[in-house]
C-alpha cells in the first residue's frame, strides 16, 4: 500500500444494541464469536458468529459490579476482563473468564484475580506481551500497568511506564473525562508497544526489552492531530487501523514514525502540521460508523489484514453533527485485497 492509496473498506452490521449502550471493547474468539464490553451497563455480551447476509443477536454473558472495559486473551479461550469504577471511587479489578467448553446459555465461569492498588484510576486497553505478562492502559492515572500471572492465577501488578503523553486533563471542562492513554497493542515483529492518547491526540510507541519485557527508552510519536481511540495492527503492511471515537472514522496510520508526515506542505489531505490523514471508513459520514471504539481482527484463515470488527456507541458519548444518537453497533470492516 502506498501513502496515496489506502485500502478501500466495505462496512456491514454484525449486531445492533439498544440506544445509550456504550460498547467499549471487544475480543474475537477462535470460532468468530465476539465478546463485547458495555461501559454504561457493566455487562459483557456474547455475539455468536454471523451468518452471511444476517445479523447476530447479542446475549448478555455476565455482569460486573463496575463498568466493564477491556478483555485480554491470556490462554486459548481464557480472558482477563478489566473493570473500573472510573467516574466514582476509581476502584479497579481484573477477573478471569474461562470460556473453555462453554456453551451458549450456560453461566459464565468468572472469578476475581486482582484488586489494583489505590493509585489505579481507570483501566482501559490491554495486550499480552509474553506468556503470563499483560499490559493495561490506565486512562486517568496516565500510565501503563504490568500484571505478571503466576501459579494459581496469582496476579502481581506494577507500574510498567508512566509518561506525560499518557495523561488526561482533570480540569478540561467538557473533556474532563476524556481519556489519556487509551488503546494498547504489542507488535511482536519489532518488539514495540503502541498506544493512543486520546486527550493529547497522539499515536505513540515504546520499545520492549525482549528478555525482561521492560520498557526501553522514551516513547516516540508516530502520528498526531486526531481523537485516536483504539486500533488493530497489520504487521505485514506496517499499518495500524485506528478508530476516532469523536470523529466517527477509521484511519490508516503507518507504524513507522515520520511516514505519516508529508514532505510537501501543500499536499492534499495534509493538516497544517503536515500530518497526512488516510480515512478508510467514515468519510463522507457513514450513519453506521458513529462513535467507533475498539478494533480487532477476525480470526479465520486470511482475515488478519483483511477483516476488522469494530464496536461503536452510536454517539452516546459524543453525538454526531446532526445530534441524533444511533443504536450502538458491532461492525465488520472488509478491506480490498489490493
Amino acid at each position: 500500500m502506498s501513502v496515496a492509496t489506502p485500502p478501500k473498506a466495505t462496512l456491514s452490521i454484525v449486531a445492533t444494541f439498544p440506544e445509550k449502550f456504550f460498547l467499549e471493547n471487544l475480543a474475537v474468539r477462535a470460532d468468530s464469536s465476539l465478546l463485547v464490553s458495555d461501559l454504561t451497563r457493566k455487562g459483557l455480551w456474547y455475539v455468536p458468529p454471523m451468518r452471511d447476509g444476517e445479523t447476530a443477536e447479542p446475549r448478555l454473558l455476565t455482569s460486573f459490579e463496575q463498568p466493564t472495559l477491556s478483555m485480554v486473551e491470556v490462554e486459548p479461550d481464557v480472558f482477563l476482563v478489566a473493570t473500573s469504577n472510573l467516574y466514582t471511587t476509581h476502584e479497579c479489578f481484573l477477573h478471569r473468564l474461562d470460556m473453555r467448553g462453554w456453551k451458549p446459555g450456560a453461566p459464565a465461569a468468572v472469578s476475581e484475580v486482582l484488586r489494583f492498588p489505590e493509585v489505579a484510576q481507570s483501566l482501559n486497553g490491554g495486550c499480552l506481551i509474553a506468556p503470563g505478562v499483560v499490559l493495561l492502559a490506565d486512562s486517568f492515572a496516565g500510565l501503563i500497568w504490568r500484571v505478571d500471572l503466576g501459579p494459581d492465577w496469582r496476579a502481581v501488578p506494577s507500574v510498567w511506564l508512566k509518561h506525560y503523553s499518557m495523561s488526561h486533563d482533570p480540569n478540561g471542562g467538557k473533556l474532563a473525562d476524556q481519556p489519556g492513554i487509551n488503546g494498547l497493542r504489542f507488535v511482536r515483529s519489532t518488539s514495540h508497544v503502541y498506544y493512543t492518547s486520546t486527550f493529547h491526540k497522539l499515536f505513540m510507541r515504546v520499545r520492549v526489552d525482549p528478555i525482561t519485557r521492560a520498557a526501553l527508552g522514551e516513547p516516540e510519536m508516530v502520528a498526531s492531530g486526531f481523537w485516536y481511540d483504539d486500533f488493530c495492527v497489520d504487521e505485514d503492511r506496517g499499518l495500524a487501523y485506528v478508530t476516532t471515537h469523536r470523529e466517527n472514522t477509521l484511519e490508516a496510520v503507518w507504524l513507522e514514525p515520520g511516514r505519516n508526515v508529508s514532505t510537501e506542505p501543500a499536499r492534499a489531505g495534509a493538516t497544517s502540521t503536515g500530518q497526512v490523514r488516510h480515512v478508510v471508513a467514515g468519510e463522507p459520514f457513514d450513519d453506521r460508523l458513529v462513535g467507533p471504539s475498539s478494533a480487532a481482527w477476525g480470526r479465520q484463515v486470511g482475515e488478519t489484514g483483511r477483516v476488522v470488527f469494530l464496536t461503536s456507541d452510536g454517539g452516546t458519548k459524543a453525538p454526531p453533527p446532526d445530534g441524533v444518537v444511533r443504536p450502538a453497533k458491532v461492525l465488520r470492516v472488509t478491506f480490498d485485497a489490493s
